[in-house]
């Protein structure tokens, strides 16, 4: 657990992560763990999630915005339509992480994400699913006790692989649904989890 002073002596308490760098503060304060139900977020976040596999958070959180232009805005309609030409170009811009697997994955997650939104209506309706429609809130007290994976981010993984998807493994998977408020996984002293 982090504490930090804000104005008049009142002390704010942050899960540990998000403790003494300004991006994470930001990152932590107002966007992980609220639901979000936009497809294009969503995708957004399965794509940022499979770039971060082996790296640090904060790495792809400082390259976020060259991936939002990258990639269209994440309109999955418009990144399906990329060819190896647009892969090839990705590739050698360096606010990108320049990995061949990763970036096509992007390309063929969009194409899957297409396909779900022709038979499900939305990307969100099908992902939500996975929790029931609703956000499952946690009750943490340590770091120790967040998991990396649980049975509904592992069939959530063995799902999007059956439908196409690319670096969507269960700890990513999981890492994803904490991201969009598919669960909460503030510890219960930071002062977010009970906002949200």
């Amino acid at each position: 657990m982090g504490a930090a002073r804000r104005g008049a002596g009142v002390m704010v308490v942050r899960c540990g992560w998000a403790v003494g760098n300004p991006l994470a503060i930001g990152y932590h304060d107002r966007e992980w763990g609220v639901p979000v139900r936009d497809d294009r977020v969503l995708f957004e976040f399965l794509t940022l999630e499979g770039a971060q596999a082996g790296l640090s958070w904060m790495t792809i959180l400082g390259k976020r915005d060259r991936y939002r232009a990258a990639f269209a805005g994440f309109d999955p309609a418009k990144v399906a339509r990329f060819d190896g030409r647009k892969v090839q170009s990705l590739l050698r811009d360096p606010g990108l992480v320049r990995n061949r697997l990763k970036i096509a994955s992007a390309v063929v997650n969009a194409r899957a994400i297409v396909k779900i939104q022709e038979e499900t209506g939305s990307l969100s309706e099908y992902l939500w699913g996975f929790v029931g429609g609703r956000p499952i809130t946690n009750a943490w007290r340590t770091p120790r006790q967040v998991p990396d994976r649980t049975p509904r981010s592992v069939e959530m993984s063995k799902d999007l692989k059956r439908r196409g998807f690319a670096f969507v493994g269960p700890t990513t998977c999981y890492a994803f649904m904490q991201a969009v408020g598919m669960v909460n996984d503030h510890l219960v002293r930071c002062f977010r989890h009970g906002q949200i």
